[in-house]
């Protein structure tokens, strides 16, 4: 694979592409966290998603050891390991790949084809993921603040949701760093969501990706 898209690219965007061995050379080096369900994993610059992919893979391998006797469980701690996955992209083509990729590893995993609502609900989860913005102004591409969805596994099939700033999580880690200001206030004071969303199943989620709307937004 070419490491670059064109010349121009690069020229205007700085963009160029990490090559697959070190991208596991990366990875292994928070290999516990890549191969925890639950941990999350942003990346600010994402391009089509070599990253994310296999940060996914891994998790997805995860899910596969613990719950794969149970179809249930495996396909509602599958979604909980794609939830838990976040990205940035400038760039509208890499965006769109970047969401084709990852919703193709989940799909592959599952068996899952496009009328299934666990494919639908994950399509809907990497639109709210996966951000077609600039992580440097943290703004979207309609020059809105850029808000992430936490989500949450309740247990029995439920998901809770709920929404932070950008710019107010990334200010938080400045105010909880030693030595400073604001290092003694408690996450509670700081992690304040934007809009806490009711808890929701597979099938509501899925009922949010109306058919005729496109991946990339």
């Amino acid at each position: 694979m070419s490491l670059v898209k064109s010349k121009q690219r690069v020229a205007d965007h700085g963009e160029v592409f990490t090559p697959a061995w070190m991208v596991e050379a990366m990875l292994d080096l928070v290999k516990d966290e890549t191969e925890r369900i639950d941990s999350r994993f942003l990346e600010p610059a994402c391009g089509d998603g070599n990253f994310i992919v296999q940060i996914l893979r891994r998790k997805l391998a995860a899910v596969e050891r613990k719950y794969g006797k149970s179809d249930f469980e495996r396909r509602h701690y599958a979604l909980l390991a794609l939830m838990c996955i976040y990205g940035i992209e400038l760039l509208t083509d890499n965006i769109s790949e970047c969401r084709a990729n990852v919703l193709d590893v989940f799909a592959q995993y599952l068996n899952l084809d496009e009328p299934d609502d666990l494919y639908r609900a994950a399509t809907h989860v990497l639109s709210e993921n996966l951000v077609h913005g600039d992580a440097l102004t943290m703004r979207n591409q309609d020059g809105q603040p850029i808000a992430f969805a936490e989500w949450g596994y309740l247990g029995k099939g439920k998901y809770q949701r709920r929404d932070f700033r950008f710019d107010g999580l990334t200010g938080s880690s400045a105010f909880s760093a030693e030595g400073s200001l604001f290092a003694d206030l408690g996450k509670h004071e700081i992690f304040v969501p934007i809009k806490t969303h009711p808890p929701v199943t597979v099938q509501e989620l899925a009922a949010l990706w109306p058919w005729t709307k496109p991946l990339a937004r």
